[in-house]
């Protein structure tokens, strides 16, 4: 395929040469009426660029095919057999490839590590969770991907279930054995999921960790806008096989989707597919680079630990994407949730991720040697500094077996029956009738349905008087907890 082809941006071009005069949405008429002080900031392009697609990009009858076009492009780039443009971030992709598999009342196996939109298509689609619980990293804190004896195991308890979403690379760049994984499932004759919304970068570099289409997988949903170069919520799901059906996949997405998708979305991903065709070996290449470089000047930091290929020596996951620099800062006497605030005040750097124990940046093919100094010499401005931030109360790091709660009821039976708000204190023995995701990065430590226990009433509590934001909980101080009501 001809992938100096850009279809939705040459479209765009063409809609701009004929000088069309929009008499629909969207109201700004392509910026005539955007106010003068929001396109000083935004850039009045922006809005010249936000076209429909129907009677805009393309014709009332798409005829044209001007998407169908740009979504074969991407399938070809990456080695699938098809690939759907989602403008609605993989929150929602990964909705709708669960609801895809599994609908009301089905099994489906899930890693208990998901991201909280994962727990958000659990009550939204009405499925049975089967969790799979990762293996965790008692030294670091740390939860890895599951490996496939696990979901052997789980897939022989449950042999009803529809299929496996499986979520890698983690937020902190640890990776599964995909194919392995995949195996598993196809020797169930169940699909694949995998929710690798950090890995749009894999199909374009030997280098990186493999790529879930590579690997066997039978779905795979990919945020672009995160370790790609297209803008927030860029998302592709990219299919293969027969085990998940295109058509039931595009009826779910239109059940959930959005009815006025983004152009900006869909060009944005459009020209990503074409630079990493052309230029993505040699771009990713300078990136691995200069991670590199980057976590071995910050191996030469006191009080900090950074994390790289020593997690697969380990046998903790199977592969590591080098690109994520991920650096514990207890060795400080801080948390990483305060590293990254003093970070963002002093030296006016946003790092990627934190969490109690450690900080993380991204490193991609937009970075260069100016972020890469700034970056290094910002740590190492805090190493040098962080005797002066303010000590807070310390959070009481669960056991790991300690994270695995009992599921005591549907966690859609869960949110949507009867609930009363009780004192934490009185929290204990209940049922969880909410999700409590301590953000970033938005991995629940409670969800709905589930028991929950002292240990994590106190891991809970403790976070917040250091600083942890549960955005998710009915009460954000966790002075009380929403629990299913007692008949």
């Amino acid at each position: 395929m001809d992938h100096s082809r850009v279809p939705v941006l040459e479209a765009l071009q063409e809609f701009r040469r004929r000088g069309d005069v929009v008499f629909g949405p969207p109201g700004h008429k392509q910026g005539r009426g955007t106010d003068p002080r929001v396109a000083g900031i935004l850039g009045l392009d922006v809005f010249r660029s936000d076209v429909l697609t129907l009677n805009g990009l393309d014709d009332r009858r798409e005829s044209q095919g001007v998407l169908e076009q740009a979504q074969e492009l991407m399938a070809d780039a990456v080695g699938a057999e098809q690939a759907f443009f989602s403008t609605c971030g993989s929150s929602l992709s990964v909705k709708t490839a669960m609801l895809a598999v599994a609908g009301p009342g089905e099994k489906l196996l899930l890693s208990r590590n998901a991201h909280k939109s994962v727990i958000a298509a659990v009550i939204i689609n009405g499925v049975e969770p089967v969790w799979v619980h990762p293996k965790f990293d008692g030294e670091r804190h740390m939860a890895h991907p599951p490996e496939a004896d696990d979901v052997r195991d789980r897939l022989r308890e449950h042999p009803d279930a529809k299929g496996m979403l499986l979520i890698t690379p983690t937020d902190w760049g640890t990776c599964a054995d995909v194919r392995a994984v995949a195996d598993v499932c196809h020797a169930a004759d169940v699909p694949l999921i995998v929710d690798e919304a950090w890995g749009a970068h894999l199909p374009f570099h030997s280098g990186l960790p493999v790529w879930g289409m590579d690997a066997g997988a039978d779905l795979v949903v990919t945020s672009v806008h995160k370790m790609g170069g297209a803008i927030e919520q860029s998302s592709v799901f990219h299919l293969q096989g027969d085990r998940v059906s295109p058509v039931v996949l595009k009826q779910r997405e239109d059940l959930l989707g959005t009815t006025s998708a983004s152009c900006l979305v869909y060009a944005a991903l459009d020209g990503w597919r074409r630079q990493m065709v052309e230029q993505g070996h040699d771009l990713l290449d300078a990136a691995l680079h200069r991670a590199e470089r980057v976590r071995a000047r910050l191996r030469e930091l006191p009080g900090l630990r950074v994390m790289g290929g020593e997690i697969v020596d380990e046998g903790l996951a199977a592969e590591f994407d080098p690109l994520k620099i991920v650096v514990d800062v207890r060795g400080l006497g801080i948390s990483g949730m305060q590293a990254t605030e003093w970070l963002r005040a002093n030296c006016h750097v946003d790092m990627g991720g934190s969490d109690t124990c450690r900080i993380s940046a991204s490193i991609t093919h937009s970075d260069d040697e100016q972020t890469e100094k700034l970056l290094v010499e910002s740590v190492r401005s805090l190493v040098e500094r962080a005797d002066t931030i303010e000590r807070r109360p310390a959070v009481h790091l669960p056991e790991p077996r300690a994270l695995e709660l009992e599921q005591a009821v549907l966690p859609r039976d869960a949110f949507f029956g009867p609930a009363e708000q009780v004192p934490a204190e009185r929290a204990v023995g209940r049922i969880a009738a909410e999700t409590l995701s301590p953000y970033p990065p938005g991995v629940p430590v409670v969800a709905p349905g589930e028991v929950i226990t002292a240990e994590i009433v106190d891991y809970l509590r403790s976070g917040i008087a250091h600083g942890f934001l549960v955005p998710d909980a009915a009460d954000s101080s966790l002075d009380t907890f929403r629990v299913v009501a007692r008949p």
